[in-house]
């Protein structure tokens, strides 16, 4: 079902009412964009299946904690999935032998700041400018595309998407 027809909202607090065809739900409609996301933060099939199911262990166990005032319950569910991938990409960091470690730290604590960086900059935009941003890079849609599914106009979808980028750019600087 599109996102803009699926009502995570409603999902999440079907979850927290202890409904699992609710978080089954969930898992057919965000489950292979999440394991998308996994397999690009930790590059390892086998480690992005388990955080994949712990993910919606921690969805399941926290949805009664969703706070639809901090964003939107897509986003949160996303946000759960990165933070526990980041955190199993730190602790196998500090389980590394010494040597690996020396290697990976610079390039693994770098793209782990630039990654919450970004985090923090999208959350600054306007819900329907982030959707645009996430449509566009998280899930590979094209201006067109992005324009069908928010039911708006081409061309403000692209000016969406264009300063967006330039805000982005800035609050990276």
């Amino acid at each position: 079902m599109p996102e803009h027809l699926f009502d995570y909202e409603a999902h999440l607090a079907a979850c927290a009412r202890g409904d699992r065809q609710a978080l089954q739900r969930l898992y057919q409609q965000e489950g292979p964009r999440l394991y998308g996301v996994l397999l690009r933060l930790v590059r390892e099939p086998a480690v992005a299946e388990d955080l994949l199911h712990d993910a919606f262990l921690r969805i399941w166990a926290g949805a009664g904690s969703f706070d639809a005032q901090r964003g939107s319950a897509r986003g949160w569910i996303f946000s759960v999935t990165r933070h526990l991938a980041l955190n199993d990409l730190r602790k196998r960091q500090r389980d590394a032998p010494q040597s690996v470690l020396l290697e990976e730290v610079g390039e693994g604590l770098e793209a782990s700041l630039q990654s919450t960086r970004i985090y923090q900059c999208l959350e600054q935009l306007p819900s329907e400018r982030r959707a645009c941003i996430l449509h566009a890079y998280v899930d590979g849609f094209s201006h067109a595309e992005i324009a069908a599914k928010l039911g708006a106009p081409l061309g403000t979808v692209k000016g969406w998407v264009k300063r967006s980028l330039v805000a982005l750019r800035e609050c990276l600087g």
